[in-house]
């Protein structure tokens, strides 16, 4: 399966919208998945004719999205346990803040730092996509793909020009 990650877009009061090379590489992908700060709803109307999306809400999003979204989410896929948050404080220190969260999660995906990451730790996958539209804390815009076969994550960071 083949998933399509993003966090921190900001839209409309950072981006004005998804960039179309991020929604071109979700063209293909199974299951799309939003780490919070979408800020409106409206951001996942734009993902969802793509494929599935799961989501949750982050600290900048508007009440009617917070009404909608959970604040975090588990989901297995073909075995493989992921965690989703947006996560919350300080961006140093913040994967071991939400880990707790996910005591039995093979992978914790998050945002709120806007600083893409792709780290294992102790057996666990932490991937931060960063933001497609605001590189407030990163040189680059990114987002990530994640791909879940026979057990195995494997996975990338896509940094937008």
């Amino acid at each position: 399966m083949k998933i399509g990650i993003l966090s921190d877009t900001h839209i409309p009061t950072v981006g004005e919208s998804i960039p179309a090379s991020l929604l071109k590489a979700f063209e293909n992908v199974d299951l799309i998945i939003h780490a919070g700060d979408l800020v409106r709803l409206e951001v996942l109307d734009a993902l969802t004719p793509l494929a599935p999306v799961k989501a949750v809400y982050g600290n900048m999003d508007q009440p009617e999205v917070k009404q909608e979204l959970p604040d975090k989410l588990r989901i297995s896929i073909e075995g493989i346990k992921i965690g989703v948050i947006h996560g919350w404080g300080a961006p140093n220190g913040l994967s071991k803040r939400i880990r707790p969260s996910f005591p039995d999660c093979n992978c914790i995906i998050f945002g709120h730092s806007h600083s893409p990451m792709y780290q294992w730790t102790e057996g666990v996958l932490f991937l931060n996509p960063g933001s497609p539209t605001d590189k407030r804390f990163s040189p680059t815009n990114s987002f990530a793909l994640l791909n879940v076969e026979e057990k195995k994550l494997e996975g990338k960071i896509i940094h937008l020009p």
